[in-house]
């Protein structure tokens, strides 16, 4: 998976830059980012958020779902606060 976390360290710069999406779901950066979530990877009756450590929250997306992920949601994700958790190979915000 480390080509998927080059991916997320290549748009590094622009972490938590919410104001630079482009047709935003929602005002709050979380929620807009829940929603991508939703939109790409539909998982009906599941929660987006799968647990939680910390300060951090891990999201029920993982694993070999993530390389469908394309640049330009990886872009959007980020800016949204949306981090590449490599030791567990989801995703992952900070609460």
């Amino acid at each position: 998976m480390s080509d998927l976390h080059d991916k997320f360290e290549a748009v590094n710069d622009d972490y938590g830059e919410f104001k630079l999406v482009k047709n935003k779901r929602s005002e709050r950066p979380d929620l807009h980012a829940f929603l991508v979530l939703d939109e790409i990877f539909p998982s009906a009756g599941r929660d987006i958020v799968s647990s939680a450590s910390h300060d951090v929250i891990y999201l029920e997306v993982e694993g070999d779902d993530l390389v469908r992920l394309m640049d330009s949601e990886i872009l959007e994700l980020v800016r949204c606060g949306v981090m590449y958790d490599t030791e567990n190979d989801c995703l992952s915000m900070f609460v």
